[in-house]
């Protein structure tokens, strides 16, 4: 908590004491920190993406074989727990998310506990006497207050469910066509595209609206970052190699 809440008193005071813009040079700041996580997640996924097709080929021949079906997904480099990784960036913002929450009650709160816990907090160096009032209002929100609106909680569901659709790549098949997947873990992934964005949604009517900016920028920043990847990273069909009996 202490080292994100002097980032953003930092930030705030350089940037004219503006909240706004402190949210979204510090969303920036952690999205620069958490980008090579991010890019190695997404190009794991675009892999398996490309060997869908084996992938179901094997779970089709050994799906009775379960021994035998972990030594041909070695084989082509597949390891099912890898599905699980198109949530890790959500899963990263957790602990941001419950330091944040914080953070935002600790510096627009109004309780001389607050201010007292802000004082104690706080790092040598930073003259609170220049930042003191914080500005805590941004076009119609206060944004140490949850968005009576409901503007921004529909914003984090939606952009939100759009980053996980760029950032989680629809697997192929064999004949190059979607269809229900047959392994369980790409079905939890793709359940939890669904569930992980109402969940966070359902969160920000009980967060400052302060919060819930920060989860839009970080989340428009991610589509960007999956439009980016899915340009640069090759998108040629991987060869889909006979599974051929022992």
């Amino acid at each position: 908590v202490n080292p994100m809440l002097n980032a953003m008193l930092l930030l705030y005071d350089f940037l004219g004491n503006n909240l706004l813009l402190a949210i979204a040079v510090f969303t920036i700041i952690i999205r620069l920190i958490t980008l090579p996580l991010n890019i190695r997640q997404q190009r794991s996924m675009m892999k398996t993406q490309e060997i869908q097709p084996q992938i179901q080929a094997i779970q089709k021949k050994y799906k009775d074989n379960p021994q035998k079906l972990q030594e041909e997904f070695a084989k082509i480099g597949y390891n099912p727990a890898d599905t699980l990784t198109g949530c890790l960036p959500l899963i990263i913002q957790m602990p941001i998310l419950f330091g944040m929450f914080q953070v935002f009650q600790i510096m627009l709160g109004t309780t001389p506990q607050a201010l007292f816990e802000l004082t104690q907090r706080v790092y040598d160096g930073i003259d609170l006497s220049l930042i003191l009032p914080i500005n805590n209002h941004a076009f119609i929100w206060n944004l140490g207050q949850p968005d009576p609106f409901l503007i921004l909680p529909i914003l984090v569901v939606a952009t939100m469910f759009v980053q996980q659709k760029y950032l989680t790549p629809k697997p192929k098949t064999q004949n190059g066509k979607d269809k229900k997947q047959e392994d369980p873990t790409a079905a939890m992934t793709q359940s939890m595209q669904y569930t992980m964005p109402i969940m966070f949604g359902f969160f920000s009517l009980q967060f400052q609206a302060g919060l819930s900016l920060y989860f839009v920028f970080s989340n428009v920043i991610g589509i960007l970052q999956g439009l980016y990847m899915q340009r640069v990273m090759p998108h040629g069909d991987a060869v889909v190699k006979p599974v051929t009996s022992v």
